[in-house]
C-alpha cells in the first residue's frame, strides 16, 4: 500500500494524480467490503474521528458517518447550530476543546471558504474538508471521478461537461482540479452570469449553449443551482433557466449518442434535469451516493496513518 503525499485532505488542489490513483486502489478494496454481508472492518479501532458541521448537510455527513463506522472508528458528532459558537466562541477555541477529548480526525464543513486550511495550521487533528463555502469539496470530486472511472474505464481522455451554477460551486471547482490531474477534457456550461471571470485560467473552456456542450461530451455533471448562495438574482426565473440549461429525456433522445449523466444531490428535480432523466439508466448518480462511502473509507483509511 502506497502512502498520500498529504497529512490533510484540504482541497484537490494539493493532491498528484497518484494520490488520487492510490485513493481509488483503496476505495475499490473498501467497495468490495460494503457489499459483503459483514460490512465493518476493525481498520481503524483506537482511532476516534469527529465530525463538524457549521452547514446543513444531511448526504455527505451520513455519508461520513457510515464510513467511520464501518472502518470501526469512534465517532463523534458535532452540530453548530446548538453550539457555543453561537455565545461568540471561535472556531480554535470549539475544536481544541473537541480534540481535548482526544479526538484524532476532524471531518469539517464550513461556510468560510479556507477554513480547512486554517484549522490544519492551529490544531494537531489531521483535518478533512467536507466542503469549505463556494471554496472546495475534494470528497465529492473524488467519489465523482471514481463513478466516471468505473462506468467508463478510465477518466483520462473523457468529455466531461459540468452543467450549471459553477460560481457558487465547491463542487464545481473540485471536479475541475480532479479532472484535470487525471487528463480529462472539461468545459463548463451554464448562463454567463453563472459563470466565474478567469475559470479559462483552470484549463477548461466555456460553453453557454447546453445542447452543444452534450453533443461534446461523454458525461454531464449536473449542479443544482444554490439560491441559499446567492445575494442577487443571477437569471430571471426559474422555469427560464430550466428552459435553457435544464436537461430532460427530450434533449437526451436528440443527441447521436448515448451519455452519462451524473448529479452531486441534492436534486431540483425538474428544475436541472426531470426525473425521467435522474431516474434513467443513463444515471448514475445513485452509484455516485453508494461509491461515497467508499470513496470516504479510502480517505479516512489513507489519513489516519499519518496520526502520531
Amino acid at each position: 500500500m502506497g502512502e498520500l503525499s498529504v497529512k490533510h485532505l484540504l482541497g484537490i488542489k494539493y493532491l498528484h494524480e497518484k494520490d488520487i490513483q492510490l485513493i481509488f486502489e483503496t476505495a475499490d478494496h473498501f467497495k468490495e467490503v460494503i457489499n459483503r454481508s459483514i460490512k465493518k472492518v476493525p481498520s481503524l479501532r483506537d482511532i476516534t474521528i469527529a465530525n463538524i458541521f457549521f452547514e446543513n448537510s444531511t448526504r455527505t455527513k451520513l455519508s461520513f458517518e457510515l464510513a467511520e463506522k464501518r472502518l470501526s472508528a469512534d465517532v463523534l458528532n458535532f452540530s453548530a447550530a446548538q453550539s457555543s459558537l453561537k455565545k461568540g466562541e471561535t472556531l480554535i477555541d470549539t475544536v481544541n476543546n473537541i480534540l481535548s477529548m482526544k479526538v484524532d480526525m476532524v471531518v469539517m464543513r464550513h461556510p468560510n471558504p479556507g477554513a480547512g486550511i486554517f484549522l490544519s495550521k492551529h490544531v494537531s487533528a489531521v483535518i478533512i474538508n467536507a466542503g469549505d463555502g463556494a471554496h472546495e469539496h475534494p470528497t465529492q470530486a473524488l467519489l465523482d471521478s471514481y463513478s466516471i472511472r468505473e462506468k467508463l474505464g478510465d477518466v483520462s481522455g473523457k468529455n466531461v461537461v459540468i452543467v450549471g451554477d459553477i460560481l457558487h460551486s465547491r463542487v464545481a471547482l473540485s471536479n475541475i482540479f480532479a479532472l484535470k490531474l487525471q487528463g480529462a477534457n472539461v468545459k463548463v456550461c451554464g448562463p454567463k452570469t453563472l459563470i466565474p471571470k478567469h475559470i479559462e485560467s483552470l484549463g477548461v473552456k466555456v460553453e453557454t449553449n447546453l445542447e452543444k456542450a452534450l453533443q461534446w461530451c461523454d458525461v454531464a455533471n449536473m449542479l443544482r443551482v444554490q439560491n441559499e448562495r446567492m445575494d442577487i438574482s443571477y437569471f430571471p426565473t426559474t422555469r427560464e433557466y430550466t428552459q435553457q440549461y435544464g436537461v430532460n429525456r427530450g434533449i437526451l433522445d436528440k443527441l447521436d449518442k448515448e451519455i452519462v449523466i451524473m448529479h452531486p444531490g441534492p436534486i431540483n428535480r425538474g428544475v436541472e434535469i426531470t426525473s425521467d432523466v435522474a431516474d434513467s439508466d443513463q444515471s448514475i448518480i445513485l452509484n455516485q451516493v453508494e461509491n461515497g462511502v467508499a470513496i470516504r473509507m479510502a480517505v479516512i483509511y489513507l489519513l489516519a496513518s499519518k496520526i502520531k
